[in-house]
């Protein structure tokens, strides 16, 4: 889908424009202009335009520490001169304003990233089918973050020399970054990393030496970030099928070889390449026999923009979360079953002193009440030490996802519900597992100006039960319904909807209970026949989890069994919406690339919604 400038009026949380559109210079040379971010950070760019028209364009992601004009070179040895190239400069980099190498997150840049591109897009009238990306070192594994963690339908993607391992050199020094941050969440450390470890080719490294906009500073917060994204990444690689070219340099004193080919290993793309290069440093593009460096990138380029990628379907899209999940069913190492049966003894002993864990036991820990219960965030259990146990329960990392999964949902539940508002008055929303409701209970409450209502379904009785107490204390019980009705059967959901025009549908941490597709596409396809025709979809993902085996080995889920997830990436899950006829226009995901939330509406097909 070709998103357009007037697109670009409608989307008041997206970047926009903080300079007028620059007419095409007579040569190749780059104009600078801004965008600003949905929280108001306004970034520094550069745009090469091409010198003829063109719908193909690459996107560069610089190293850390540099900024997009050290990509100057490059465009122009690329000879790719009928392509569109952008460059920008992250936060705290180059000419875009704020400390320099500091941040509020990784994540907060990985989204940046995500507005850029949909800026760009906007702005040239570009599709997102028709870009690529090439990115070095951190910037490779921005790049590789965005494609991991939003999707984008985009046409290939070059990794040169990502850092997904840096090289610290010193003894536990991300076990001691961890402790300085805790001690002073605002710090910052100085690279070791001098120009002339960086490129053979002199003149680079003065270049790089005397470059005023190149600071060595960067935040802690960040390098732990990225140390942790880099991770999950190497981890879940097999979520990335976008066409990929990587290069590995083997004479890099910055990151991890080893590291590298794990990754690219377990990509499922089927159109990748790797090439080590023996006696390159770490900076692939600025070395002093680059050229044919950048002329290899630049024909892999070509021929991905002059091919058309396969558009892939879930079922195509699924087999690295289900081999990850079929590892689940499979008895655990010797040396992990102990681990794991020891994790069992103290939750079902001591554990049971905190009142979370004991709701969990009782429940199931993916039941309702469990949810609810972190919702709230409130430590309870017997005795002090019951509330230590559960403080430090709530805070685990999965149930911290949780909380940052409910943020997320209320904000795009509040902008599909100004959105209908202002279309058509009154709104009717649709949960079809909602176990107590409790956002959409809230997010009433904080509307009730607003003529909504909602009809709140889930199978288990007790969840709907609380739902009721909730909706009561605040005074909604005349605006919301609570059914005792099967998420996965359409027929259910459409005598639940009733005679109900349902303009908001939702569905939130479901899916990934159960490993098959097929009840998700029919309980997708029951949402489907009764969404109204610009009707919104609020779904919910999983795409990783740090703790999916522990949860396996030693949790029970509502049912009494095993709770087993399968974590769909985020591709197969647009895919599953995507052949229900809807099409997601927005997501967002937490800070540890858990849990996202994305807002779908109704494919168009001419004039026509498909149903």
């Amino acid at each position: 889908m070709t998103l357009t400038k007037d697109d670009a009026m409608t989307e008041t949380d997206q970047a926009q424009p903080a300079l007028p559109i620059p007419s095409r210079p007579s040569s190749r040379e780059s104009i600078e202009s801004s965008f600003v971010t949905s929280d108001g950070q306004t970034i520094f760019f550069r745009a090469w335009h091409p010198k003829t028209q063109s719908k193909n364009a690459v996107i560069l992601f610089h190293r850390g520490h540099e900024h997009s004009g050290r990509w100057q070179d490059f465009v122009d040895t690329s000879k790719m001169e009928d392509c569109w190239f952008f460059a920008w400069d992250c936060r705290g980099h180059g000419r875009t304003a704020g400390e320099r190498g500091a941040a509020e997150s990784f994540s907060r840049i990985v989204r940046d990233a995500d507005e850029f591109a949909k800026y760009l897009c906007r702005l040239y009238e570009l599709d997102l089918a028709n870009i690529a990306v090439v990115g070095q070192s951190v910037g490779a594994v921005l790049a590789a973050a965005w494609i991991h963690d939003y999707a984008p339908p985009i046409r290939a993607m070059v990794l040169a020399t990502p850092a997904f391992r840096i090289k610290l050199y010193v003894p536990l020094a991300i076990p001691a970054l961890r402790v300085l941050k805790k001690v002073r969440p605002k710090s910052f450390i100085q690279s070791y990393v001098r120009p002339s470890m960086l490129t053979h080719d002199e003149r680079q490294a003065d270049a790089y030496a005397n470059d005023p906009l190149i600071s060595p500073q960067i935040a802690v917060n960040i390098l732990l970030d990225l140390h942790d994204t880099s991770t999950r990444l190497v981890d879940d690689a097999a979520a990335i099928s976008t066409p990929t070219l990587m290069f590995v340099s083997g004479r890099d004193y910055v990151v991890r070889q080893d590291v590298q080919h794990r990754f690219f290993d377990r990509l499922s793309s089927t159109e990748k390449h790797i090439e080590t290069l023996p006696k390159f440093y770490h900076s692939t593009f600025w070395e002093k026999d680059r050229a044919p460096i950048i002329q290899r990138t630049a024909a892999f380029l070509n021929e991905r923009f002059e091919s058309t990628n396969p558009k892939l379907g879930s079922n195509e899209l699924s087999q690295g979360s289900k081999a990850k999940y079929a590892s689940l069913q499979q008895p655990a190492s010797l040396v992990r079953r102990v681990l794991f049966a020891a994790q069992r003894i103290g939750l079902t002993t001591a554990g049971r002193l905190s009142r979370g864990v004991k709701i969990g036991w009782e429940s199931g820990f993916d039941s309702g009440q469990s949810l609810d219960h972190v919702y709230r965030n409130r430590a309870e259990g017997t005795t002090p030490l019951g509330r230590w146990v559960d403080r430090n329960y709530l805070n685990s990392i999965g149930w911290r996802g949780i909380r940052g999964r409910k943020v997320h949902m209320e904000e795009l539940l509040d902008k599909a519900i100004a959105q209908v508002a202002e279309r058509e008055g009154e709104i009717t929303i649709l949960d079809i597992a909602a176990g107590p409701g409790r956002y959409v209970i809230e997010t009433i409450g904080r509307n009730k100006s607003l003529p909504i209502r909602a009809i709140l379904c889930d199978r288990d009785r007790g969840g709907l039960e609380e739902g009721k107490a909730l909706a009561k204390s605040l005074g909604l019980s005349d605006r919301i319904e609570f059914k005792q009705s099967d998420a996965f059967d359409p027929e259910a959901i459409k005598r639940a909807a009733g005679d109900s025009v349902v303009n908001i549908a939702i569905v939130s941490g479901l899916y990934e209970l159960f490993p098959e597709n097929a009840p998700i596409e029919q309980s997708l396809a029951g949402i489907a026949s009764v969404l109204a025709d610009e009707g919104f979809l609020l779904y919910t993902d999983q795409p990783w989890h740090p703790q999916q085996e522990m949860i396996a080995r030693v949790l029970p889920n509502r049912d009494g069994d095993p709770w087993v997830m399968r974590c769909r990436s985020q591709f197969e899950m647009d895919a599953l919406v995507r052949e229900a006829g809807l099409e997601r226009q927005e997501l967002r995901i937490d800070k540890w690339g858990i849990f996202s939330v994305a807002l779908a509406t109704r494919t168009q097909v001419g004039n026509e919604c498909v149903r």
